[in-house]
């Protein structure tokens, strides 16, 4: 069965903006990179964002597709944060898109947005002891 998510696939436009944005912004690390097998040209890089979780970029983006609310599919990446506020920080000091400042959401939990150099909307999240998440993660993991 399903242990977790194991990783979120982009592909990007640009590695070294996309990379440095994950790293800087957000505090991923470079784990890896694996170059295609048939040539050893870069292929995939691998970010590491802890508790077995990684953000595997590809190389090659050429068509943007723009982002709407209405569209069928891949909607937004969430990272938990312990501190909101030290990640809104963060993204302000690094000169990332500001796109919403932390606020209190319907589910009592913190979050802010911002996206990276494609377009990818993402949202921070601080976890509230009163969200149904976390709520569910006690009932479930007997915290």
């Amino acid at each position: 069965m399903v242990l977790g998510i194991g990783h979120a696939a982009f592909v990007v436009k640009d590695m070294e903006k996309t990379v440095a944005f994950y790293e800087e912004t957000l505090g991923f690390k470079r784990a890896f990179d694996i170059p295609k097998p048939e040539n050893g040209e870069p292929w995939i890089v691998y970010l590491y964002g802890g508790g077995g979780q990684f953000i595997e970029l590809f190389y090659g983006g050429k068509k943007e597709l723009p982002f709407a609310d209405e569209n069928i599919g891949f909607f937004h990446l969430c990272l938990a944060v312990d501190d909101i506020h030290e990640a809104w920080k963060r993204v302000t000091e690094t000169g990332a898109p500001q796109d919403d400042e932390p606020k209190q959401g319907a589910d009592y939990n913190w979050q802010c947005w911002t996206h990276d150099p494609d377009g990818v909307k993402i949202e921070l999240m601080q976890l509230c002891e009163q969200s149904p998440q976390m709520q569910f993660i006690k009932k479930v993991e007997g915290k």
